[in-house]
């Protein structure tokens, strides 16, 4: 593939994850903010500005990374506060802050698998352009329809697999706070310490490949939905 297109393509790759990255983030902080904790609204992080969000390393550098080695692309950004203290019902509102994050992910994803459908059925032509999507030749070659079915695409599989990996019950990913909501107390404050190694948990399991083998059948999947 020539460099140009594979590096236009990363651009576009990150675009959306940054808007997928956003939408998650500020759907934490919204939910927050309906059981009574107005700290993210305070600093300004429910909103789909990117600037707000974005993690240098887990927003840019690995979603690069990932894009330039033909990985399918995630990543993270900072994630928003929350007080418990501040919130009504704290151990609910913890799970449903956790919840809203993947939930926000998988409304993306649908609204782009939709997309997809409805132009699949206008032109015929869209389940080549997906497929070229996949290969960076839509942008390049399918004009302005390329254009769109790429960044439906892109929308799709990016906030599925964003929604996935943050189900992961690895402390301090969106899973594990759903999983100390249904543990008794003091268990979930014994689960809760595995925060302090979650990171190199996950960095872990990315170097091991672990999270490949569940994200390329979802890939497949959803290129089949599409496509066929």
């Amino acid at each position: 593939m020539p460099i140009i297109e594979r590096l236009v393509s990363v651009v576009v790759e990150i675009a959306v994850l940054l808007i997928a990255v956003s939408a998650h983030e500020s759907a934490h902080g919204w939910v927050a903010e309906r059981f009574g904790d107005t700290t993210a609204r305070d600093l300004g992080r429910i909103t789909l500005n990117p600037i707000k969000h974005i993690d240098l390393f887990g927003s840019l550098l690995v979603p690069a990374m990932l894009a330039i080695s033909g990985m399918p692309v995630f990543g993270w950004a900072k994630p928003v506060p929350v007080n418990p203290l501040r919130l009504r019902d704290p151990r609910r509102a913890m799970m449903q802050v956790s919840v809203a994050g993947p939930a926000a992910n998988l409304l993306l994803a649908v609204g782009a698998l939709i997309g997809l459908r409805v132009l699949r059925a206008m032109a015929p032509g869209v389940p080549r352009l997906v497929l070229g999507a996949l290969t960076s030749e839509t942008f390049f070659g399918g004009g302005l329809l390329g254009l769109v079915v790429t960044i439906l695409t892109f929308t799709l599989i990016i906030n599925v697999i964003l929604a996935v990996f943050n189900m992961v019950p690895i402390p301090p990913l969106d899973g594990a706070g759903i999983v100390e909501g249904l543990l008794p107390p003091h268990m979930a404050d014994s689960y809760r310490r595995l925060g302090r190694f979650g990171f190199l948990i996950v960095l872990g399991l990315l170097w091991l490949g672990a999270f490949d083998l569940v994200f390329r059948p979802i890939m497949i999947l959803i290129v089949r939905l599409v496509v066929q």
